[in-house]
């Protein structure tokens, strides 16, 4: 906060920071982004499509726990250093379909986590990576309500990681090397869960909505707050405001509250509502929610598409946490209109095993 340009422009009146147009903030109208905004890519072949679905060799090395109906699993027993290429797949399955899966207590170094990263697929450059394997996180125990005053990205917001990129990710994996004894924890929510909490009728709008996705917000903030400067140039992407899911099938709202401004259909005062009504939906998710308590040795692999994330704010002492991100760029969105939600799936799958429940009764 402190490196914030607004606090060397106080108001000699209220004694509060005053807020400079981004044109007039040197720190972001003088700073030339080295690279160029990315062109899309085809990323190889998701590896949960190479998975056993009954994802045997993994669930036969580790004991699984639910942490909740919707979202989040722990994985014990097991070290990510030694499972094999088969039981990686496998776990990029389960992540596909729980969301985030939690480990306990893991030896890997950061050689390691980027060789196991890039069994699943090219590595992502985070905007702000200055090294191209992996990005340090951090967390932050700023007052970001006060800073949102004087930055407009939510740098506290619920986010799926860099969602404005042509190519957004799709696995992300975070390995905790110092972390404070409380506070600091991270929380997840489940887009399968988000999209089945919609009516019918917000379903059928959001079907045929495109997201405004953008990085201008988190730009202007990274270099007046983190006094880092962004690889590339601020970009808005449309992307589909529910996705199907290239693993699952399943459809994943595709909304989150720190990267999206709008919606491309709507006009300024129908998106700005719908936007609002968005970010309620998020923050009142409970019940598609998992919170994880981290440990120096945790690790969590989640899944982009299909959930998002925050980092819940606190006042633990600063520099006392710090983890290894790495990611691996995922498909362009896409929104079949023939796929179906998990609620759907369930419904179809529980009456399709009653019937042949009932049928094999008749029979015998």
């Amino acid at each position: 906060m402190a490196t914030l340009e607004a606090h060397k422009h106080v108001s000699p009146d209220s004694g509060y920071p005053t807020i400079l147009h981004p044109n007039f903030n040197p720190k972001i109208r003088d700073w030339v982004p080295p690279e160029p905004i990315r062109e899309h890519i085809e990323p190889p072949k998701d590896r949960a499509l190479f998975a056993d679905p009954d994802e045997k060799a993994l669930l036969s090395a580790a004991t699984r726990a639910d942490l909740t109906e919707s979202i989040g699993t722990v994985l014990e027993g097991v070290q990510l250093s030694q499972l094999s290429e088969q039981q990686l797949d496998e776990l990029a399955l389960l992540v596909t379909e729980r969301g985030v899966v939690f480990f306990r207590d893991q030896d890997l170094t950061t050689d390691g986590q980027v060789k196991l990263f890039e069994h699943y697929g090219i590595l992502d450059k985070h905007p702000a990576q200055k090294d191209v394997r992996h990005v340090t996180i951090k967390g932050s125990n700023s007052d970001y309500r006060q800073d949102s005053v004087y930055t407009p990205w939510p740098q506290a917001g619920w986010h799926a990681d860099t969602s404005f990129e042509v190519n957004p990710p799709s696995y992300s994996m975070l390995r905790m090397e110092e972390h404070p004894s409380v506070g600091g924890d991270t929380a997840w929510i489940s887009q399968y869960g988000l999209y089945d909490a919609l009516s019918t009728v917000y379903k059928k709008l959001f079907d045929n909505l495109h997201a405004v996705h953008t990085s201008r917000l988190q730009y202007d903030t990274i270099l007046d707050l983190w006094g880092v400067g962004p690889n590339r140039p601020p970009i808005d992407t449309h992307h589909p405001a529910v996705r199907t899911h290239p693993v699952t099938g399943l459809k994943a709202w595709n909304v989150n509250e720190g990267f999206v401004t709008g919606f491309a259909e709507l006009k300024k005062a129908e998106s700005d509502k719908l936007l609002d009504f968005a970010n309620f939906h998020i923050h009142s998710a409970d019940d598609h929610l998992v919170r994880w308590k981290w440990a120096v040795g945790s690790v969590a692999m989640w899944d982009n598409r299909c959930t998002i994330h925050r980092v819940i704010p606190g006042k633990y002492k600063s520099g006392s946490r710090r983890g290894v991100r790495t990611t691996v760029f995922g498909e362009k969105p896409y929104f079949d209109p023939e796929s179906e939600s998990r609620e759907e799936r369930e419904q179809r799958v529980g009456e399709g095993a009653i019937e042949s429940k009932i049928n094999g009764e008749v029979n015998a």
